[in-house]
């Protein structure tokens, strides 16, 4: 079967096998979604990336608008804001897309399906953009003095030690020790995860300016979404919280005007999270400390439409292989060899780490992010704009 075939297979389990890749694939997803929404009708505008995939592959952000191009409530899904975590985004959006195919949309409603946004991250397997950037930490205004994070500096060398296997590693592996027996993972993981602005080669950092990613997705709010009365945006992510639990989180610094629908919509499924440098640890696995946000940035670049801007983040495995998982491909990118026996080592556990094999998460991921997607459709014509 070729693989055109085999992306247009008609059964759920076939797609969802091609979509939930056992291997990375920025093509594969691409195609897999450009199918789709081919096969829904929707309208696609394509955003070439400037830098190619491993393969030489050109790399694009690609936007689908399922629905009438004058309405004004709509439903948006974005993958890949963390590149890797974008195989769980792209399999769910191309799976809809394929359910949504010859189904009447609410009148007056329509779908934005924003497919891969850090496409660079996804095709070299990595959770960060080419430039090393945590687009989750890149949505700041670089006109202004940028967060600080001076607890940061003391940890710093543990991510910059140039053996894999050798003393620079196993005095950093100490140093890491040492930091988690003084103040445990939860308060270390709001200390490296809160972002940082002084060290590219470093962990988490958040950019000395707007990365392509950044300037795409505004591009993509400001000709899709500015024109919304209502709208409903999931920011798709894996990795933090317990494994097989799809949290759904609204996360900005302070209340929003929509966040009392969002309450109202999914009850105590919804977990949210206020950030800022003053924040409480959180126990999600997600920071509240970080700032730069994709959800607060939606909310600042669409003031006059009555966003609910949402999270769904899919727990995979316990903070210790996840943070070793980082800290090796961080390594890789560093000072290794992606394409040598150890950097695609390095790549399948991270790919793992983000992306588990295990097919009840798969199908756990994908049941929980349709139903956060069909209770949305379902209400958006019901939902009143603030006054």
């Amino acid at each position: 079967m070729s693989a055109a075939s085999a992306l247009r297979a008609s059964t759920i389990e076939e797609r969802m096998k091609y979509g939930f890749a056992d291997q990375p694939g920025f093509e594969r997803q691409r195609m897999q979604f450009l199918l789709a929404a081919e096969a829904a009708g929707a309208t696609v505008t394509s955003y070439p990336h400037p830098l190619k995939g491993p393969g030489g592959e050109p790399l694009s952000t690609d936007v689908a608008w399922f629905g009438s191009p004058d309405a004004r409530r709509v439903l948006v899904a974005i993958s890949g804001t963390h590149g890797v975590e974008g195989y769980y985004g792209s399999a769910c959006q191309s799976e809809w897309l394929h359910e949504l195919a010859g189904r009447d949309l609410p009148e007056g409603v329509a779908v934005l399906m924003v497919h891969l946004i850090n496409p660079w991250g996804t095709a070299w397997v990595r959770r960060v953009n080419e430039d090393n950037v945590d687009l989750n930490r890149n949505y700041l205004d670089f006109g202004t003095a940028l967060p600080l994070n001076p607890r940061y500096e003391a940890i710093h060398e543990i991510y910059t030690a140039r053996d894999f296997d050798g003393p620079q590693r196993e005095r950093a592996d100490q140093a890491l020790a040492a930091q988690l027996g003084a103040i445990g993972w939860a308060e270390y993981r709001s200390i490296v995860g809160a972002g940082q602005y002084m060290h590219p080669d470093g962990l988490f950092y958040g950019g000395a300016q707007a990365t392509w990613s950044n300037r795409t997705m505004r591009s993509i709010a400001e000709r899709f979404l500015q024109p919304a009365q209502v709208a409903i945006a999931f920011d798709l992510h894996t990795g933090a919280g317990a494994f097989g639990h799809p949290m759904l989180m609204a996360i900005a610094q302070a209340r929003y005007p929509a966040l009392s629908d969002a309450e109202a919509l999914y009850g105590p499924w919804l977990y949210t999270l206020l950030t800022g440098a003053q924040a409480e640890v959180s126990d999600t696995g997600v920071v509240a400390r970080a700032t730069g946000y994709t959800s607060q940035a939606l909310l600042d670049a669409l003031p006059a439409t009555h966003l609910m801007q949402l999270v769904i983040e899919c727990g995979t495995y316990p903070e210790a292989p996840m943070h070793t998982a980082l800290r090796n491909d961080h390594w890789l990118h560093l000072y290794g060899d992606p394409s040598d026996a150890l950097g695609k080592e390095i790549r399948c556990a991270l790919f793992e780490s983000f992306m588990p094999a295990d097919a009840h998460w798969r199908e756990i991921a994908w049941r929980r992010t349709r139903d956060a997607w069909e209770r949305a459709l379902k209400a958006l014509p019901d939902i009143r704009p603030a006054e």
